[in-house]
């Protein structure tokens, strides 16, 4: 087994930084274009709660990525960065959503 080295470990934080960066730009970018429409969404046909309009979004990423439906507006790196959002936002309401529900009796 190759040995994980410091100067790996460097490189892998270093990926790790840009991508996250990538990832934080675009939510930011988006929340501001969009507003909170993913952790409150305006419900003007679908009565679902912001956690399931979530499943429904990755879903239809995974199902693009799946598929290989590269669209002309959105290359496969887009989608993935995407996605990758979307799993962040979800997990951010899913601790706001523990911390509502908290009860330390």
């Amino acid at each position: 087994m190759k040995q994980y080295t410091p100067e790996a470990e460097a490189k892998f934080e270093s990926d790790l930084d840009h991508v996250m960066g990538k990832v934080r730009s675009l939510l930011l970018e988006k929340n501001k274009a969009y507003g909170d429409s993913a952790m409150n969404p305006v419900r003007v046909f679908s009565k679902m709660n912001a956690m399931e309009q979530l499943k429904v979004r990755m879903d239809d990423k995974l199902s693009r990525l799946a598929r290989g439906n590269e669209l002309k507006d959105e290359s496969f790196d887009d989608t993935i960065l995407d996605l990758t959002g979307y799993l962040f936002i979800y997990m951010i309401q899913r601790e706001d959503e523990k911390s509502r529900n908290f009860n330390p009796c």
